[in-house]
């Protein structure tokens, strides 16, 4: 799958445009930002959309006009795009590389490469380390610091990649493997079934008579780049998104045993096989032996937890956080799925920064499965997001009026907004607007730069208004990019007990916030959650899984989920 390539070298080419002086550079730029969140939250293989459709198929999709088709149908064919080679030709510069790294745009990363002959994050260090940025008119120490402090969190996260960049490709190859009929069984195991927010590699696990075709296969499917070492039963490859994936292939009588230890985690593990060692047995990943080294359990993974006294856990919770001693006690809770939810509370349309209509985001919700959602654009303060005024709300929601019953009971839009909490803790919209509202999202989007108690003093002061329903992306952060603002949790978790406002669990792969530890923290309070997706597209529906892997791994129960109400008894409780 290279949509995350693509994509990356479509948002590459619009950094590098907005260098450019024409005037028709502007209007490019957009394209090509547009086009790149398309091909990256895209739900298929782009080159699967190309050979279904071609060109045509290709300028189908939401945002890609003739052009840039043209050039996502000659990287398919080639592996190249003459555009991105052109650019990357007149600006020598890791554009990517350096515009990951907060406070660092495109033009200000085009100027230190002017200035200071910065052209990748190594020679960001020496200049900053050098102290030559801070001289630099625009810039001055502040932003010295804050790209400073930008790349030591990247250094800190060096090698991990998001689970929503790195899961969709596994799955990809997994399902080759699983369609080309050379094997039984393919699953991704390790850190990605575990659903962490990040993974360091991909393992791939796979039952099979024909190791050796498999290995062929595995070697030549599109997500790879090339082969670092095979075995008969073993390869590692480095793939096109710049991660290593692990392909084994176990035996049938073995593979219960090789899932269990190559899911992991580690902690989880060593005290798993401390108590098959209290109990007799060797425990590895060829099995559960006893004494005289016969099998006990190897073929099933419920079996060897079963053999060893303990409940099945879900791979969500397997972090060594207490749930060997609940799995012990027969006490694993029956944790979310996402067959549970049943509405998404935090979408945005094209009124404010999202790409689709109303119409077109009802009828994605649909298709998704959703008896509700809500349409929550942001608010005037907003202008970046082309934030919308009472007046804006008031003539947009008698179009979700009309839309309503039009649908006859297809799905229920409940009519809300993605309300900016100000830096004085005050609301973006007026009080008589806000009350005319179906559902409120409360977010913090500016002044980050608060202490624990100003930050908790501010979100506080908005939630007793009475007029929030849910905080949305509640501590802020962007994963390997912003870590979270400075905030007294408890206060709000509080504030939000008693004011009934729930806790957001944002499903966009870079936030998923509240992350799993917080959620864990949260759960402590009488508080409800909402797992939503902030779609700003169609597709970004199928963002629910990332959501949902962050709950189960915050052991999140459906009876905590405002989201998993049916529609009649979420109406009900908004009421009160």
């Amino acid at each position: 799958m290279d949509n995350k390539i693509i994509a990356d070298m479509l948002d590459e080419i619009a950094s590098m445009l907005s260098l450019e002086d024409m005037t028709s550079a502007r209007f490019e730029v957009r394209a090509y930002q547009k086009a790149a969140l398309t091909v990256r939250t895209l739900q298929e293989a782009i080159e699967d959309v190309y050979r279904k459709g071609g060109t045509k198929g290709l300028m189908e999709l939401p945002g890609i006009g003739k052009g840039i088709a043209g050039s996502i149908e000659e990287y398919v064919k080639t592996g190249k795009m003459q555009k991105y080679e052109y650019l990357k030709k007149k600006y020598p510069i890791d554009m990517k590389g350096l515009t990951s790294i907060q406070g660092l745009g495109a033009k200000k990363a085009i100027t230190l490469y002017r200035k200071l002959g910065v052209k990748d994050l190594a020679g960001l260090k020496k200049a900053v380390d050098e102290h030559k940025i801070s001289k630099l008119e625009g810039f001055g120490e502040r932003s010295e610091e804050v790209i400073r402090h930008g790349l030591e969190l990247l250094a800190s996260s060096r090698g991990r990649m998001l689970l929503g960049d790195a899961l969709p490709v596994a799955e990809s190859i997994v399902n080759k493997l699983a369609e080309s009929g050379l094997c039984e069984k393919a699953m991704v195991a390790g850190s990605a079934r575990r659903m962490r927010e990040t993974v360091g590699d991909i393992d791939i696990l796979a039952i099979s008579e024909k190791a050796g075709k498999i290995m062929d296969l595995f070697a030549n499917v599109s997500e790879v780049q090339e082969i670092i070492a095979r075995g008969p039963t073993k390869s590692s490859a480095l793939l096109k998104i710049g991660i290593n994936c692990d392909l084994r292939v176990i035996s049938r009588e073995s593979f219960g045993a090789a899932v269990q230890y190559f899911t992991g985690s580690k902690d989880h593990n060593v005290q798993v096989r401390t108590i098959s060692v209290n109990k007799g047995y060797k425990l590895n990943e060829y099995g559960l032996y006893d004494r005289a080294g016969k099998i006990v359990a190897a073929k099933e993974e419920e079996t060897i937890y079963e053999k060893l006294g303990m409940q099945w856990m879900p791979p969500e919770m397997r972090e060594a956080r207490g749930e060997v001693k609940l799995a012990q006690a027969h006490n694993i809770p029956d944790l979310v799925d996402v067959k549970d939810i049943r509405g998404d509370m935090h979408t945005h349309t094209k009124e404010s920064d999202g790409a689709n209509s109303i119409e077109e985001m009802a009828d994605a919700a649909i298709k998704a499965g959703l008896d509700y959602f809500a349409t929550t654009n942001h608010t005037k303060s907003l202008v970046i997001a082309n934030g919308m005024d009472e007046k804006g709300f008031e003539q947009y929601f008698r179009r979700v009026d009309k839309l309503n019953d039009k649908l006859e009971g297809k799905i229920r839009i409940f009519k809300g907004a993605e309300v900016d909490i100000l830096k004085d803790g005050s609301l973006d919209l007026s009080k008589q607007c806000l009350k005319s509202m179906d559902w409120v999202v409360g977010s913090v989007h500016t002044s980050f730069k608060m202490t624990e108690q100003e930050m908790a003093e501010r979100i506080t002061k908005a939630l007793d208004t009475g007029l929030v329903n849910v905080l949305g992306h509640p501590t802020g952060r962007e994963i390997n990019v912003r870590e979270q603002y400075p905030v007294d949790l408890d206060k709000v978790f509080e504030a939000a007990e008693r004011n009934s406002v729930a806790m957001e669990i944002n499903s966009i792969p870079n936030r998923l916030d509240l992350n799993d530890t917080n959620i864990i923290r949260a759960s402590k309070y009488k508080l409800m959650f909402a797992i939503d997706t902030d779609a700003h597209r169609t597709s970004h529906f199928g963002f629910v899984r990332y959501g949902v892997g962050t709950a189960r791994r915050g052991w999140l129960t459906k009876s905590r989920v405002i989201n998993a109400l049916p529609v009649g008894t979420l109406i009900k409780r908004l009421a009160k």
